[in-house]
């Protein structure tokens, strides 16, 4: 397949956490890969997430996971920063794609040197589109791991159970220890202690 025909999907996780990084992923499917059980990762249990992100990550021409982490959401605000996740990426795979669909309603910028992919944003592509569902999978397993690994370095806050979102139980975790360094202090919750 040349590389001008190859499409990859582009999805995130993590944008409305209070604390930990956002991270995006990006997947170029293999012709006649299997697809069906693919679908949005919000609606797949966790286990189920996990064996797809394997299937995926064996047979997927390529992919690649990457993030930014609290520090850059803090500096850029949370659109920037996944879109500089997604940008990071797409510059990650093996192989160059000749086009990118990316779930919602923003595209990051495409312009890579002197190279500009196509690309098209598709609100609820991760529900319709294999590919960014595959993205999907893959960014929502990676973010749940990097949480589960703060959680044994910050261990007063239970982001294995939450992976950061602003839950009762972690709202009240942060206002009896509060903010720790992977809490967003641009995010109104985690500002508002911290005033």
């Amino acid at each position: 397949m040349h590389t001008d025909e190859l499409v990859a999907g582009v999805d995130e996780a993590g944008r409305g956490p209070l604390a930990g990084p956002v991270v995006a992923a990006a997947v170029i499917l293999a012709p006649g890969q299997r697809t069906d059980a693919l679908a949005d990762s919000k609606r797949l249990s966790a286990a189920r997430r996990e064996q797809l992100a394997g299937d995926i990550r064996r047979e997927s021409l390529a992919w690649s996971v990457a993030w930014a982490d609290r520090a850059e959401i803090d500096a850029l605000n949370i659109l920037h920063a996944t879109m500089l996740a997604m940008r990071r990426a797409i510059l990650g795979l093996s192989r160059w794609p000749g086009a990118v669909l990316v779930d919602g309603n923003r595209l990051p910028r495409l312009t890579f040197g002197d190279r500009r992919l196509a690309g098209k944003a598709i609100v609820r592509g991760d529900a319709s589109v294999a590919a960014i569902s595959a993205a999907s999978i893959l960014a929502k397993t990676a973010r749940d791991d990097i949480m589960c690994g703060l959680d044994r370095h910050y261990p007063g806050y239970a982001f294995s159970e939450h992976k950061g979102y602003g839950t009762r139980a972690h709202r009240e975790r942060l206002m009896t220890a509060g903010p720790c360094t992977q809490h967003r202090r641009s995010f109104a919750p985690v500002r508002e202690l911290l005033a």
